[in-house]
């Protein structure tokens, strides 16, 4: 019985090509705690904060019902970081969640309105 060997002479080749993240990320435009720098933004985060967290929601281009979704409002703090490169992380996100709900939200909204 004969038996056919098989002999590779070439392994399968993974091209990687480099690329560079953005080294230019900036801050936040406002701090947390600035909620008069817009009244409005600061009473609507006050008295009804599902409205103002579905406004951006929908500013982010994201359903009107994420902001009732669990963690979703991390989420969307992080998007919006990642989409205007503003430095942090999931866990300074987390944290401003966890403590400063609110404010965080506040915080989202004059960023957004503030870049358009």
């Amino acid at each position: 019985m004969a038996y056919q060997t098989e002999v590779i002479s070439s392994q399968p080749q993974v091209t990687v090509t480099n690329y560079t993240l953005s080294s230019s990320s900036t801050d936040w435009s406002s701090n947390i705690c600035d909620c008069f720098e817009d009244c409005g933004i600061c009473l609507c985060g006050t008295f009804v904060p599902c409205i103002l967290a579905i406004k951006v929601a929908q500013d982010l281009g994201e359903s009107c019902c994420l902001p009732f979704l669990p963690c979703a409002i991390l989420a969307m703090r992080t998007s919006l970081r990642d989409k205007y490169h503003i430095s942090g992380s999931i866990c300074d996100d987390w944290m401003t969640m966890a403590c400063l709900a609110h404010c965080a939200i506040c915080q989202m909204a004059r960023e957004q309105k503030m870049r358009g």
